[in-house]
């Protein structure tokens, strides 16, 4: 499933084709995705687009009566097109602009989303999502704070949206390793000092691999049909018996809150 670089890197891909187009008519050719499309979404019709931005995992194209709050799923796909590109077997709906042009939703798997709200801040989506990770009133303070009394293992903690949004499986991996922490501990026995290591690492993987257009391993491209290529710098993540790039030790695999967890047991402790 793209994560938050994927979403970002998704996000500024087709901000410069939608700002300040007029959205002409709307195009569902297979409302049953992950939730029906709802008729509200029709309000988007006439409205410019003033803005498009991600939040969390999801991507919001805003206009001055609400916004399309979309989700890519495991497998969807935003393009700018001409009208006149041959339909694919899995396009679902399009957003015609003035242009002539078309934003185009595409999703084997239907996983994806797209969704209206006037108030998207308070969509019930969105309203009890954490703090950004890249913004600046995320750091290793707040995390310290949040973790008193939290049993739970550190690397699901991180990945609780109500905690923190978008740090998802990868990162999560990949940050808990720069940081030196096993991802098993539970969240309340990390000292502060470590939890600001950590805050820096999540930021700075999540930076990376914003420019490096995202992790692809599989189904991901950007709105321009690009892969992400962080995959090359993972130390961790997918490397399970092979060499720690730091100690020489080899990368452990184990499940834990049900996703695969890859560690080095030399350099995390």
């Amino acid at each position: 499933m793209p994560e938050l670089p994927e979403v970002e890197t998704t996000a500024r891909g087709i901000e410069p084709h939608l700002l300040g187009q007029q959205v002409t008519a709307l195009h569902v050719r297979q409302p049953k995705l992950r939730y029906p499309v709802p008729a509200e979404l029709a309000a988007i019709v006439g409205q410019p687009i003033v803005a498009v931005r991600r939040r969390a995992k999801y991507i919001l194209l805003d206009t001055p009566v609400g916004s399309a709050i979309v989700h890519l799923g495991m497998t969807g796909r935003l393009r700018v097109l001409a009208a006149e590109v041959p339909l694919q077997l899995h396009d679902h709906l399009d957003l015609q602009l003035v242009d002539g042009r078309q934003l185009r939703f595409y999703d084997p798997r239907r996983f994806g989303a797209w969704l209206w709200s006037d108030a998207p801040e308070q969509h019930l989506l969105l309203a009890s999502l954490g703090p950004e990770p890249l913004a600046a009133d995320f750091d290793g303070d707040y995390l310290h704070q949040r973790s008193v009394g939290r049993s739970q293992a550190v690397k699901a903690f991180i990945m609780d949206g109500k905690v923190v949004v978008g740090v998802g499986n990868i990162y999560a991996c990949e940050a808990l390793f720069r940081a030196g922490i096993r991802p098993q501990l539970a969240a309340s026995d990390i000292s502060r000092s470590r939890y600001r290591r950590l805050a820096e690492c999540i930021k700075a993987v999540l930076g990376e691999a914003i420019a490096q257009g995202g992790t692809t391993f599989r189904d991901y491209v950007d709105a321009n049909g690009n892969p992400g290529y962080f995959a090359v710098a993972l130390a961790v993540y997918g490397r399970e018996g092979e060499p720690c790039k730091s100690c020489g030790g080899l990368i452990q695999r184990e499940v834990l809150a049900q996703r695969s967890t890859f560690f080095c047991r030399r350099c995390q402790r």
